[in-house]
């Protein structure tokens, strides 16, 4: 897909959402509910991807630099 593609689509998805949000004031509960639901899902999945980017990039960029604690040790075989 060229970046040119992308673009007419992300621009299509935007207005269709734009025309569904003019609609809703006129729509019924059933419809309302379903959109908020979706609205919904899609924030949860945004705010955890967030979280979860934001927990990597500090446990491996870390502002403090490596923690010391978090070496891993060696393990030594058993004597016999």
């Amino acid at each position: 897909m060229s970046p040119e593609d992308f673009l007419k689509e992300i621009q299509a998805i935007g207005e269709k959402f734009l025309l569904k949000l003019q609609k809703l004031p006129k729509a019924d509960p059933v419809e309302i509910a379903s959109f908020s639901v979706v609205l919904l899902f899609i924030a949860t999945v945004l705010v955890l991807t967030i979280i979860a980017c934001s927990c990597c990039c500090y446990s491996c960029c870390g502002c403090d630099g490596p923690d010391p604690r978090h070496k891993k040790s060696r393990v030594r075989p058993a004597a016999r």
